[in-house]
């Protein structure tokens, strides 16, 4: 029997959406608002979704402080209260999308998922990136 566990992050950032081949007309069009030459921010929340066996041991399917570890030394420390768009190497060449973002926390993620989860540990199916109230990606890497 295999169960399916989400845990949701926080942090802070504040980023601005803009690409240099673009004019800033089709900046503006493009991302409205969020091309803010000076930026702007959002309070993110990050939720994790992973599926494996309940250990009849523990009665767990992830040890969640194992999982809170991880996820604050590869997200939140990345992350939380930094101007992404020049802070964070991960947006220095593309945009800091939401889209972006979820790729890139996948990516940290798996890097160091078994050294962290360690043998056995379930799998990562997906990773959620919420924007705004409004906004919000899913990449779903296993259905």
């Amino acid at each position: 029997m295999t169960i399916r566990l989400t845990r949701n992050y926080r942090f802070v950032a504040s980023h601005r959406l803009h690409l240099d081949h673009l004019s800033e007309e089709d900046n503006q069009k493009l991302f409205g608002k969020c091309n803010n030459p000076y930026g702007h921010g959002h309070n993110y929340v990050v939720s994790i979704t992973v599926k494996g066996p309940i250990d009849q041991r523990t009665g767990l399917a992830i040890s969640v402080a194992d999982l809170d570890a991880l996820v604050q030394h590869e997200v939140i420390d990345r992350y939380d209260h930094r101007y992404l768009n020049f802070d964070v190497p991960d947006f220095t060449s593309k945009p800091s999308t939401t889209e972006n973002m979820a790729f890139a926390i996948r990516d940290h993620l798996l890097a160091n998922w078994q050294k962290a989860l360690g043998v056995g540990a379930p799998q990562l199916i997906d990773v959620k990136v919420q924007e705004t109230k409004r906004n919000s990606v899913t990449l779903a890497l296993i259905n």
